[in-house]
């Protein structure tokens, strides 16, 4: 805007602090009084487009709830058998309680009686495949009543007519990063003010509706107004890797719109400057910290594939980045049926972890399945992850092409588990010269510990060393779920590979 004073930005949200931005881009031309349409005068004004909106009655509960996921269950058929016409939106955390909860309706929903009107529940979450979310859009059958549970990725990305009642937890998913630790959790959290009423809005689209709070209004006056801004809770690293890319060097003098902690800054620093991205100056390094910003990856992940052609396996490296960017999982489980998964994801699992069980997915997809959707589907997988997961790699390859490294693909068979000892080990290697911040030991209990040796980490059920026996490894992520944090995507590695390609970041005591 500075540069240029003929350019026009349009800035649009379903949830925006409309005034902050404003106050922002306008600076000291911001007149805070008057008309909302004249603030910030000749920078810019807040047009406000309201929905057709039909009232929405709020109904708390007198006392909190011990258990959301039983109580939403209970206010569904609450509702179904005393409430008019029209769909129901329940909105819960994630993944596992959104099955339990469809589990339970549909047991109960069994039990009605023969003449009532049935129940519909569907799942709603970005882990379902494209087919499986459509569903939710359907129109209900003659005579049925569709329950959605969702996560908040029905609280403003998505719209589903005949939403008539939602049923709200007061609860959602945050991801948040602790500099302390380096470690970013997925943890349950209340939900701010914005977020009630954005929930509650969904009820009133089509016709009058009623948003059931499973909380108390004394818990909703506690609420925060808004979420905190993503950037005052995320690992910074890939940001600062941006900025410096952009040509913006002084970090700690960028207007940004809310500033992120200090500390945040300091340990993204840290990440960076361990990585080989940035110097003792904090500009960033030549070739690599430059490549590295332009790759459309994660800082560690980056550093990996750059790597890799040193030690030989790019091709691998390739395959590997590209099924770990994947959002969401490459496994199509059925309802309630995950015996079959596992079997299915035993055909592929090697010795060595996770990382190496994905290229041979890969290897496998591109072999066999690529052609062949029904091939996808016989060993569980997701046709259309398979096929992203692809056109991410070929993304990535080009990339490496712009920096003149040349990956020679190597044809999959190299990887028999006979064979694989080198390549096998080489990818181990490479892998800890990006991941090495995230290495952990395993106790004799079977849990692991992060090298300061102050956090219990449990391997994720979805991941291969869960129950196996590994001296050392490194991970992609860590999730935190109720009283336990897991770690998935995990390697094995040898503890003298840390000492090689960290020394910097790790000493013998």
């Amino acid at each position: 805007m500075k540069r240029r004073p003929e350019l026009r930005i349009v800035v649009s949200s379903a949830t925006l602090q409309a005034e902050d931005f404003l106050k922002f881009f306008a600076g000291d031309e911001f007149q805070g009084d008057g008309e909302a349409g004249e603030m910030g005068g000749s920078i810019g004004r807040i047009i406000s487009l309201e929905g057709r909106m039909y009232p929405v009655d709020i109904l708390y509960l007198e006392s909190p709830a011990e258990d959301y996921v039983e109580r939403a269950v209970k206010t569904v058929f609450d509702i179904h058998l005393q409430e008019g016409d029209g769909d129901i939106l329940v909105f819960l955390t994630g993944r596992e309680e959104i099955e339990t909860t469809i589990q339970l309706l549909t047991e109960r929903a069994a039990t009605l009686h023969p003449k009532a009107p049935a129940l519909l529940p569907l799942p709603l979450y970005s882990g379902l495949t494209t087919d499986q979310q459509m569903y939710v859009f359907e129109p209900a059958p003659e005579n049925t009543r569709k329950v959605i549970v969702s996560t908040n990725i029905a609280e403003a990305s998505v719209t589903i007519n005949g939403i008539v009642y939602v049923v709200d937890c007061g609860f959602s998913k945050l991801r948040a990063y602790n500099p302390s630790t380096g470690i970013e959790t997925l943890t349950a959290v209340p939900i701010s003010k914005a977020a009630a009423v954005q929930r509650a809005g969904r009820a009133g689209r089509t016709k009058p509706g009623k948003c059931f709070r499973l909380y108390t209004q004394q818990a909703y006056e506690r609420l925060p107004d808004a979420t905190v801004p993503e950037i005052q809770r995320s690992n910074l690293a890939p940001v600062i890797m941006q900025l410096k890319a952009l040509g913006i060097d002084n970090i700690v003098r960028f207007d940004f719109l809310t500033p992120p902690p200090a500390d945040l800054v300091i340990r993204a620093f840290e990440l960076l400057y361990s990585l080989g991205a940035v110097d003792d100056y904090a500009k960033l390094t030549n070739p690599l910290g430059m490549r590295m910003a332009e790759l459309a990856l994660d800082p560690m992940m980056a550093k990996v594939l750059l790597s890799a052609r040193s030690f030989d396996c790019l091709s691998e490296i390739l395959s590997i980045a590209a099924m770990i960017s994947l959002q969401g999982s490459v496994w199509v489980q059925h309802e309630g049926d995950k015996k079959s998964a596992e079997i299915s994801r035993r055909k592929f699992a090697v010795e060595e972890g996770d990382h190496l069980t994905y290229l041979n997915v890969y290897q496998a997809f591109v072999t066999k399945g690529k052609k062949d959707p029904k091939w996808c589907r016989d060993n569980l997988l997701n046709y259309r992850s398979m096929q992203r997961a692809v056109s991410i790699r070929a993304q990535l390859k080009r990339y490496l092409e712009r920096f003149g490294i040349q990956a020679d693909e190597t044809l999959p068979g190299r990887h028999g588990t006979a064979d694989l000892a080198r390549p096998a080990e080489q990818i181990q290697r490479c892998l800890t010269t990006g991941y090495f911040a995230h290495a952990a030991k395993m106790q004799p209990d079977g849990t692991f510990k992060t090298v300061s040796g102050g956090l219990t980490l449990h391997a994720h059920p979805t991941s291969l060393m869960f129950n196996r026996k590994a001296d050392w490894v490194i991970f992609h992520e860590i999730l935190q779920t109720g009283e336990k944090t897991y770690i998935r995507d995990i390697t094995k590695i040898e503890k003298s590979y840390l000492l090689e390609y960290a020394p910097d970041f790790y000493k013998v005591h």
